[in-house]
C-alpha cells in the first residue's frame, strides 16, 4: 500500500464518505467549479439558488443573459466581474464546439477535451479537472490549496506546481473516477477540520505521519 493509499483510509475512516460534488446537473457542476473560485461553498450555493429561482441554470440562458445582469446574480462568489466572463466564455465554447450539448462534449478523449478547456479564458487548471472528473466522469485528480497545504506539512511535495502534484496522485493511485472524487473531498474535509492555515493538530487521523512542528508546540 502506498503512502497515499494509507493516507485515503485513514481519511475515509475518520470521515466517512462525503458525497461530492454537490450538485443537480453536470451542467450546474460546470457553472460551480467557476464560482467556486477563490471563495466559501455556501457563497456559491446562494449564486447557484438565484440562478435557478430566475431560470438561468441553463446553457440557452447564459448564453442570452448580460454580463451585468449574469453579475448580480454571482455576486454573493466575489470576483463577480472576472467569473462573469469566464461563466460567458464556457457557455460559448460549449456551444460553438458541441452545440450545447454537455453530453456530446463529455464523449470526447480526456486529454483532447482537457487541453481545450484550460484554452477557455477564465477557465484554470483546478476548474477544468473539477469539470472534467464532477461533471464528465473522467479520471483527473484535483489539486486545490487544502491539497497542497496537506502533501507540504506530510513532506510529500515540495512543489506548488499544479501539474506535478497531479501527476504524483495519478501516477500513485488507480485511475478511478470514484477514488479520485472521493480522495479530492476528503482532503477538503481534512483541511476545513485540521490542516488549517494554524493547523489543530488534536485527533487529526493523520498525526502520526506527519512530521510538522505545530504537533509538538
Amino acid at each position: 500500500m502506498t503512502d497515499l493509499q494509507k493516507i485515503y483510509s485513514r481519511l475515509f475512516d475518520s470521515f466517512g464518505p462525503q458525497n461530492w460534488w454537490p450538485a443537480d446537473t453536470p451542467f450546474e457542476v460546470m457553472i460551480g467549479a467557476i464560482l467556486t473560485q477563490q471563495t466559501s461553498w455556501k457563497n456559491v450555493e446562494v449564486a447557484i439558488q438565484n440562478l435557478k429561482d430566475k431560470n438561468l441554470l441553463n446553457v440557452e440562458s447564459l448564453s442570452d443573459i448580460p454580463n451585468d445582469e449574469l453579475e448580480k446574480e454571482i455576486r454573493k462568489t466575489g470576483f463577480y466581474r472576472q467569473k462573469s466572463k469566464a461563466v460567458k466564455n464556457l457557455v460559448s465554447f460549449l456551444m460553438e464546439e458541441y452545440q450545447g450539448d454537455l453530453d456530446k462534449m463529455c464523449t470526447e478523449d480526456r486529454q483532447e477535451l482537457r487541453e481545450k478547456l484550460l484554452s477557455v479564458k477564465g477557465i484554470g487548471h483546478e476548474t477544468a479537472d473539477s469539470i472534467l472528473l464532477y461533471a464528465c466522469i473522467k479520471p483527473f485528480f484535483v489539486v486545490d490549496a487544502y491539497t497542497r497545504r496537506a502533501l507540504k506539512r506530510l513532506e510529500l511535495a515540495d512543489t506548488d506546481d499544479y501539474e506535478q502534484i497531479r501527476d504524483f496522485f495519478e501516477s500513485s493511485l488507480p485511475k478511478e473516477t470514484t477514488l479520485y472524487n472521493e480522495f479530492h473531498a476528503l482532503w477538503v474535509e481534512l483541511g476545513k477540520r485540521h490542516c488549517k492555515i494554524k493547523p489543530l493538530c488534536d485527533n487529526c487521523p493523520l498525526n502520526d505521519m506527519c512530521p510538522h512542528p505545530s504537533k509538538t508546540e
